[in-house]
């Protein structure tokens, strides 16, 4: 110690917690990494750490130790493409998961796959699905675990259906149902194929050989067994109810296959129901001198001649007014009679009101035939937001009215057949008009000539259409199976509660989609699918299904597939004892059922066919949000057979995006002269960076920007690989405990970087990790790090032990960062391990595990005591704008006490060029002193500075001043190393003489 300055008391044991805080006598020195310091590091030093020996250095450029890589800085044009198809190559891509599969392992990770539509294109819905699972899947092979993943197919359904017949035109016509079912399985496998394809290219690691397949038999097999449970437990029935219709599909719908058209224009009209016999409270406020009339909206003309009753709400007040133009007398809510008088474009004089509850016993006219009555019904869905309050019942056409027509037992007969059109029942005016066109306008015109049409206006206003022709639907009663979810759904909201999801507002929408499902409709009239297994008798309403006759369907459709279904005749399909009961084959009372099951009831049975072990569990579903209420619904409501067990027992993933619509063309690029292809990786980074909970974005300036992200990374792990080339882990590395202070504190941010970056897989949370680590590998290393060790790396003798100690950091510091993107980005990581030169036979990545660190790299007081360098540093640095820190030489002046301590063993001489203090400054020469020297010269700068430490969470505090003094060196430029440390220009600096002469 010069001068004699020993701390004693309080400073001596605050010195000496801090020395056992720090495992080291060489305490650590400012980074530079906090506030302007980093900032200026780029724009400012220009000397001895950016610019460093090159080919031009002339006679002392084999003395330097210059990076040997032949890791390339860029790959240009298709190589970046071919190189990620070598890669998969070499390190066996195609075996991954099998290898990983036949790992002892205790540990068990499922992801279940969630079945893409085998029905087009690989697109971006595909990219964000697939390589958001891949992350998942890879980080849990590296982390132990033994990962079960079955990538699958939806092959069945009308999307297929509709694009075959499409492509057919009018020889559709004319096609059997095995001929279209044969076309369809066609399509589908040609259309599994260019997916499987792409995903194969993006690197997915699966096996690509063992997949499962909607129109499996087996899988096929298992369904038809689930279904069938459902039935024998109470859950599926048959019933004539309302369903959503599809005429440009001509079959049922179930809700998650609609989709709202918010433009859609509607002929919404105001009808007049002629009283046809008041209640008596209602008789008691009119008298015979004017018509009554109850006033009804309706958006749906053409269910007015369906109508069997008006509906009002008992609890609402009601109001007889006179219309000032007619004369006439009309009842509607209370409410409402200013609003529709306004409507009307008259004056309504309220003669007066009286409750709902009085119109009991209540009919009036329909409107379209005089002496057919309209019962007047109390029911709760009746509302006053629109309307007059007053509501049309058609219970063939609205699923409220169907509840009421069978409280009430009111007729519910359809007039509308499976293509959309009125049917003779209807009578000879509307029959086979289509409803939604000219049904509509001959519907108006006859409400007119019965002088009951009030007036007609253009709605704009949200209305369901098929998600896949892109075409209104209409609600209509049919005969269809249903699963009763009212009866499975307080013990499906029980089973959600253990569900996590991610995000946790995810449940909230679930839970609210079920409540609105009463029931779902799984019954399709279409041909390309899984029949539902019913014989129905041919002249009753009467249906055959057992265990018998499933048992024996199912056998047959595990060995041939459901084609038998349409292949072998009836007889064939019944076992023996069955058949002998229902006729014979000579006689036989029963025929197949044309139904066939609803798609998401294939995808939603996948769990039965996919899932590994007694309990059939998952750990993870992860799908688009569009999902909630598609196949993560589907999948909750058929586990309730024998018991609950499928659900993922860690968390369901969603991902907000729209999964159909935008197509990749990117990968290989299009013009490769002005787009050059992009690469799978970069493909993955844009995946894993995106904000999957809002719509993604996607388009060259984002991939662009992927690119630059991995261009910058590439010459991150360049600089690292080249500066190991002749390094030897196991020979060559330096004790943490010896190590230079600034390597020990990088290993202690190395940890804790590893430490949040495993949290951040674990969570799922790809984005985070991708911007942590980009910020670790730009900021903390090219920016700062690198910057600093470079005259270290490259000046110093070879096996320096200064140097071997940057380099023992730069080993942790590679294979750190390697494994931490490797989930994201597979064919950049085994790049690189294809290119560590102290691995003789480099395995894949993937093979060898996940971060480890080392608990004796964390230093608690290193990140205290390498701020107060830094902040000497920053004013340094913050003085000299745009200038070479090299061509000044500080003074460090420190009032005596802890913080001078600290500084003090990073340099133990008062004046030094190749102290740790100086490296960290980067100026020709650094001096510590612990008052101010006699004498200065006229241009210097003087900085004046506080810092407070705090150890131990606050038990040692202490605040320190300081002054940076900043003069010119009057030293020369080494033509070695370039620092500003020489007597002379054409002389060697001390330090480089004594290498060279060792060389």
């Amino acid at each position: 110690m010069r001068w004699g300055l020993r701390p004693r008391g309080p400073e001596a044991a605050a010195l000496a917690t801090a020395r056992s805080l720090w495992g080291t006598p060489r305490l650590p020195c400012s980074p530079g990494w906090q506030g302007a310091t980093k900032r200026l590091l780029v724009r400012s030093v220009s000397g001895a750490s950016n610019h460093q020996p090159n080919s031009n250095t002339g006679r002392y450029r084999d003395t330097v130790l210059l990076p040997q890589t032949s890791f390339p800085m860029k790959l240009l044009g298709r190589q970046q493409p071919d190189k990620e198809l070598e890669i998969q190559q070499k390190c066996g891509f195609s075996e991954l998961y099998s290898w990983q599969r036949e790992r002892k392992v205790k540990t068990e990770f499922c992801l279940h796959d969630g079945p893409p539509y085998a029905n087009g294109d690989p697109h971006v819905g595909h990219a964000l699905n697939k390589i958001l699972k891949d992350i998942a899947n890879r980080f849990h092979m590296m982390s132990g675990s033994k990962v079960h993943f079955v990538p699958g197919w939806d092959c069945h359904g009308l999307p297929i259906e509709i694009k075959v017949l499409s492509e057919l035109d009018r020889e559709a016509q004319n096609l059997s149902a095995m001929e279209i079912r044969e076309k369809a399985r066609s399509f589908a496998k040609a259309a599994i194929e260019k997916q499987k394809s792409a995903f194969i290219r993006w690197g997915i690691m699966a096996d690509w050989n063992n997949c499962y397949y909607t129109f499996d038999g087996k899988y096929e097999a298992k369904q038809l067994r689930t279904f069938y449970q459902m039935y024998d437990k109470g859950l599926v029935y048959r019933s004539y109810k309302p369903v959503f219709w599809s005429p440009s599909s001509r079959t049922a719908l179930a809700e998650a296959e609609l989709e709202y058209n918010p433009e859609h224009v509607s002929r919404s009209i105001y009808v007049k129901f002629p009283l046809l016999k008041p209640s008596p409270k209602l008789a008691s406020l009119i008298d015979d001198s004017s018509p009554v009339s109850f006033l009804v909206w309706t958006t749906q003309p053409w269910t007015i001649p369906a109508n069997e009753a008006v509906c009002y709400m008992p609890e609402s007040k009601y109001a007889v007014v006179k219309c000032s133009k007619s004369g006439d007398l009309y009842v509607l809510a209370a409410d409402k009679v200013e609003t529709v008088a306004s409507t009307l474009e008259t004056a309504f004089e309220t003669i007066s009101t009286f409750s709902g509850v009085d119109l009991e016993n209540g009919t009036c006219s329909h409107p379209l035939i005089p002496d057919k009555a309209s019962p007047l019904l109390p029911a709760n869905h009746v509302t006053m937001a629109k309307g007059t309050g007053l509501v049309h019942t058609a219970p063939a056409h609205g699923m409220e009215d169907y509840g009421v027509a069978s409280q009430h037992n009111l007729p519910m007969d359809c007039l509308v057949d499976e293509d959309g059109v009125f049917t003779d029942v209807a009578g000879p005016e509307l029959q086979n008009k289509a409803v939604l066109e000219e049904g509509t306008d001959v519907v108006i015109k006859m409400l007119q000539t019965a002088k009951n049409l009030l007036k007609e206006e253009k709605l704009v206003h949200s209305y369901p259409y098929d998600w896949r022709t892109k075409k209104p639907v209409v609600i209509r009663a049919s005969k269809q199976w249903f699963i009763n979810i009212a009866d499975i759904k307080i013990a499906a909201k029980e089973l959600l509660k253990k569900v996590k999801f991610i995000p946790g507002s995810a449940l909230n929408g679930m839970v609210e989609m079920m409540d609105r499902r009463p029931y779902w409709c799984i019954s399709r009239q279409r041909v390309w699918g899984v029949p539902i297994p019913v014989f129905h008798h041919k002249t009753k309403d009467e249906y055959l299904i057992n265990s018998q006759t499933i048992e024996h369907i199912v056998k047959l459709v595990e060995q041939h597939g459901s084609d038998v279904w349409w292949t072998l005749p009836p007889e064939q399909l019944l076992p023996k004892e069955v058949l002998s009961e229902v006729g014979g084959p000579d006689a036989l009372e029963y025929v197949p059922g044309q139904d066939i099951l609803d798609i998401w009831f294939d995808s939603g049975t996948s769990w039965s066919h996919v899932l590994p072990g007694p309990d059939q569990r998952a750990d993870l579903y992860l799908e688009g949000k569009d999902q909630l209420g598609g196949w993560f619904q589907s999948s909750l409501l058929t586990i309730f057979i024998p018991e609950p067990t499928s659900l993922p027992k860690t968390s369901v993933q969603l991902i907000g995006i729209e999964s159909h619509c935008v197509y990749i063309f990117f990968l290989n690029g299009k013009d490769q002269s002005k787009e050059p292809p992009y690469g799978a990786d970069v493909l993955r980074w844009w995946v894993a960076d995106s904000n999957v909970f809002t719509e993604v974005a996607i388009g060259p300036s984002v991939l662009n920007a992927a690119r630059d992200d991995i261009s910058k990374l590439r010459n991150t792990l360049r600089f690292l690989l080249g500066n190991v080339a002749d390094f030897n882990p196991e020979t060559d590395s330096i004790p943490v405990n010896d190590m230079y202070v600034i390597d020990q504190y990088m290993l202690h941010l190395l940890q804790d970087l590893a430490n949040k970056i495993t949290e951040l897989y674990k969570q799922y949370d790809f984005g985070k990790v991708v911007r942590l680590l980009r910020t670790f590998y730009t900021r903390e290393l090219s920016h700062f790090y690198f910057s600093i060790i470079k005259d270290r790396l490259y000046c110093e003798k070879e096996n320096d032990p200064r140097r071997r100690s940057c380099q023992t950091a730069l080993v942790e510091i590679l294979d750190v960062i390697v494994r931490s993107f490797a989930p994201i980005l597979p064919h950049l990581a085994e790049e690189v391990f294809q290119h560590i030169p102290y691995i003789k036979e480099p395995k894949s990545v993937f093979r060898t595990g996940w971060i480890s660190t080392s608990s004796i790299w964390k230093k608690p007081g290193l990140e205290e005591a390498v701020e107060s360098a830094c902040a000497m540093r920053d004013s340094f640095l913050g003085s000299i704008p745009g200038k070479n820190a090299a061509e000044y030489k500080v003074i460090i002046v420190i009032e005596p006490g802890l913080l001078f301590e600290i500084i003090e063993m990073l340099q133990s001489e008062e004046t030094s060029s190749t102290s740790q203090l100086n490296e960290l400054m980067m100026a020709s020469e650094s001096t510590l002193l612990a008052q101010e020297p006699r004498e200065m010269t006229a241009d210097v700068i003087e900085l004046k500075g506080k810092f407070l430490i705090n150890l131990e969470g606050g038990d040692i505090r202490e605040e320190s001043s300081y002054k940076v003094i900043v003069m010119p060196t009057t030293k020369e430029k080494c033509p070695r190393c370039w620092k500003y440390t020489a007597e002379s220009s054409d002389t060697l600096c001390p330090r480089c003489a004594e290498v060279v002469s060792g060389k």
